[in-house]
């Protein structure tokens, strides 16, 4: 009984120890700055006043986009690409196949016969 009782009192004594420990009061930290109050200020009635301050990206409609390339000329690089006859085939499609284009794609057929007999495209 009696170890039990020193225990217990080792035990309290380590607890009171360690929350007797206190961190050190250093004061409050001072501000450090390099704009004056006046210039903050304007800097912040300069933001308060701007136009479409809350408006989120996209809701004003669409945005501009830099063109780089001619419609026309994207347009026909698309219809190409989607009349290609081996477009969704890879080399990983079948085992131990290689994609070999054995047609031709049908856009280039059909400017190629325009271009032979002076037809227009429709």
């Amino acid at each position: 009984m009696k170890t039990s009782q020193i225990l217990a009192a080792a035990a309290l004594t380590l607890l009171a120890a360690t929350g007797a420990q206190a961190e050190t009061y250093q004061g409050v930290n001072a501000a450090v700055s390099t704009k004056s109050r006046d210039e903050v200020n304007a800097e912040a009635v300069r933001a308060a006043s701007a136009p479409n301050q809350n408006v989120t990206r996209g809701s004003r409609g669409a945005e501009t986009v830099a063109v780089s390339q001619d419609r026309a000329i994207v347009a026909a690089e698309a219809v190409r690409t989607s009349y290609a006859p081996d477009q969704n085939v890879s080399s990983g499609s079948r085992v131990n196949s290689k994609v070999i284009s054995t047609m031709a794609n049908p856009a280039d057929a059909r400017v190629q016969a325009q271009q032979g007999s002076g037809a227009v495209a429709k």
